[in-house]
C-alpha cells in the first residue's frame, strides 16, 4: 500500500510538471503573438505586400513579396536585369534562377520544401500551432546576442524542426533556426530578426532579416514598405508553363 501510494503521487507529481511545462510554452507563445499584435490582429490579415532591399556578397537588389495568408508565398528579386521567382504554396512550390541556369519556371523537390510553410503564415506557426498539427517543446533559456532569450522546439507535422528564439524582455523572435533533411543530408538555415517596427494596420515585424542558407551565404533583408491586406491576385502563384 505504502508503494502504491507513493507511485500515485509520483504520478501525480510527474503530471503536473508535464502541465507547468507545456502552460510554460503557451505562455511564451501568447506574450509573442500578444507583443506582435496580437491574436485577433493576426487572424484578420488576409495578405501583406512588401518591397525591400536584399543585399548578398556586397551586392544590393530590390526586391518583392507578395503573401496570401496561409496559402502562398512569392519574391521576385532583380540582379542587375535578371529577375530571382521563388514561390511556395500549401500544395508546393517552384523557382526561376538565371544565375543557376534556370531561366523557365523548375518545380522545387518535395524534401526542400519541408519546413517552408512559415513563409506564407503571417505572424508565424507558433500562432495556433497545435491545430495546424505541430508540437511544441519548451528548452529552456539561452543567450542570442547578448540577451537572454526563451528557446522553444516547434516540430511541423511534416518533422521539419524550427527552433524559435524569442528574446524574455520584448517578446519579440530574435532568431529561428529551421532543420530539415534535402537528399539525405541535414540542413540548417538560420534567420536573425531586427528592428521591429509596428505597420499602419498594428501588426509588429521585424524590418530586416539576416538570413545564413545552408551553403554559409549570408543575405540580409530590409524592408522599406510593407501594405497589409492589399489585394493580390492568386493566379501570380501559379507555376508558368515552360
Amino acid at each position: 500500500m505504502k508503494a502504491l501510494k507513493f507511485g500515485f503521487i509520483f504520478f501525480i507529481t510527474c503530471l503536473g510538471a508535464f502541465a507547468l511545462h507545456a502552460q510554460t510554452a503557451d505562455d511564451i507563445i501568447n506574450k509573442h503573438i500578444e507583443a506582435i499584435g496580437g491574436k485577433e490582429k493576426l487572424k484578420g490579415i488576409k495578405s501583406l505586400y512588401a518591397e525591400s532591399s536584399l543585399e548578398v556578397m556586397g551586392n544590393e537588389a530590390p526586391s518583392t513579396t507578395y503573401i496570401l495568408n496561409g496559402k502562398g508565398f512569392k519574391s521576385e528579386t532583380d540582379f542587375n536585369g535578371q529577375k530571382i521567382v521563388q514561390c511556395v504554396t500549401d500544395t508546393g512550390g517552384w523557382m526561376i534562377n538565371p544565375m543557376l541556369g534556370q531561366t523557365t519556371a523548375e518545380a522545387i523537390p518535395a524534401d526542400q520544401l519541408r519546413g517552408t510553410q512559415a513563409q506564407f503564415q503571417v505572424g508565424g506557426p507558433l500562432l495556433d500551432y497545435a491545430s495546424k498539427g505541430h508540437k511544441v517543446e519548451y528548452m529552456g533559456k539561452e543567450d542570442v546576442n547578448g540577451a537572454k532569450a526563451y528557446k522553444l522546439k516547434l516540430t511541423t507535422k511534416d518533422s521539419a524542426t524550427v527552433v524559435y528564439y524569442i528574446d524574455s524582455a520584448t517578446n519579440y523572435l530574435s532568431k529561428a533556426v529551421t532543420s530539415v533533411n534535402v537528399n539525405g543530408q541535414p540542413t540548417e538555415t538560420t534567420i536573425a530578426f531586427s528592428d521591429y517596427q509596428k505597420t499602419d494596420y498594428g501588426y509588429v515585424m521585424g524590418m530586416k532579416q539576416d538570413i545564413t542558407l545552408p551553403q554559409g551565404i549570408t543575405l540580409t533583408i530590409t524592408y522599406k514598405k510593407v501594405e497589409i491586406n492589399k489585394d493580390i491576385d492568386p493566379k501570380i502563384f501559379q507555376m508558368p508553363k515552360s
